[in-house]
């Protein structure tokens, strides 16, 4: 009996360089077996060095796509980026809600590699409340965990774990929902992730690599961790299971980031390092 493909969905911003964003997501869903969708919930003119302008669609546009497509395809999982605004973030968590989604990962994306703001001040409060209840991970870097805590960032391994248990305090307390806390901004030449669901607290270090070439790794993480969530189901942790292997894919898209050749600034991952051959 041949196995279902999953339909992975990402609700996102667009990168045209597409080393971020939907693009970058779609990738991540292709490379790691699962079919993806796309809602747009941002337009953005952005390269490898800079975002020089942000476009919204109209609310009741970004209403219309996500109902259309609940309309008519299964959605196994979704995973959430760049939303922008208060209106935006409100918009999608009714129709999440609405669609009854299941299995949302969501990262809570508010600058970009370049240093650009991609979140306004005044959606921080509107993301806490309308989505982090609908979420089974989130996937927080250290000054995002510090943005939604309203707190400094953790600047040492010891702080991050009080950081995960506090931004797991945001999270429902019934059914698996964990806090994936990314530590890659602490110096040093490992990179230790906490995961955790409010009981097990999971060090998931990793060796630092090399390279300028990082941009998108948050969405990219993220959108692989929607991809196969619902290819690890019948994992003893399928959540653990997921994060596992998402980073354990996304290091090596990171350490062949170099031969690729896109633009003078921070550069994207090799999504298809594993599919593409010399």
């Amino acid at each position: 009996m041949s196995r279902t493909i999953p339909n992975a969905l990402t609700i996102a911003g667009i990168d045209p360089s597409g080393g971020a964003g939907i693009y970058a997501d779609l990738k991540a869903f292709s490379a790691l077996g699962a079919y993806g969708c796309g809602v747009v919930a941002a337009l953005t003119a952005q390269n490898t060095q800079a975002v020089t302008g942000v476009h919204t669609p109209p609310i009741d546009f970004l209403r219309l796509q996500i109902d259309t497509l609940f309309a008519d395809v299964r959605i196994d999982a979704i995973k959430l980026g760049m939303l922008g605004t208060a209106e935006i973030v409100h918009a999608v968590a009714d129709r999440l809600a609405r669609h009854q989604a299941h299995s949302v990962v969501l990262d809570p994306v508010m600058v970009a590699k370049s240093g650009d703001h991609l979140l306004a001040r005044n959606a921080v409060a509107a993301l806490r409340e309308a989505l982090l209840p609908l979420a089974t991970v989130i996937t927080p870097n250290l000054p995002e965990a510090g943005v939604l805590l309203d707190v400094r960032a953790p600047e040492t391994q010891k702080e991050m774990y009080r950081v995960a248990e506090r931004l797991r305090e945001l999270l429902p307390t019934r059914d698996e929902r964990w806090v994936l806390l990314k530590g890659g901004h602490l110096p040093g030449s490992e990179v230790v992730d906490l995961l955790y669901n409010g009981d097990r607290m999971i060090e998931l270090p990793a060796p630092r690599i090399a390279t300028k070439n990082t941009h998108g790794t948050g969405c990219t993480l993220s959108s692989a961790i929607a991809a196969l969530l619902p290819q690890r189901r019948e994992a003893l942790h399928p959540v653990e299971a997921a994060v596992r292997d998402a980073r354990a894919w996304l290091l090596k898209a990171i350490a062949a980031a170099d031969q690729l050749t896109v633009g003078d600034g921070h550069g994207p991952v090799h999504h298809f390092h594993g599919l593409w051959r010399d």
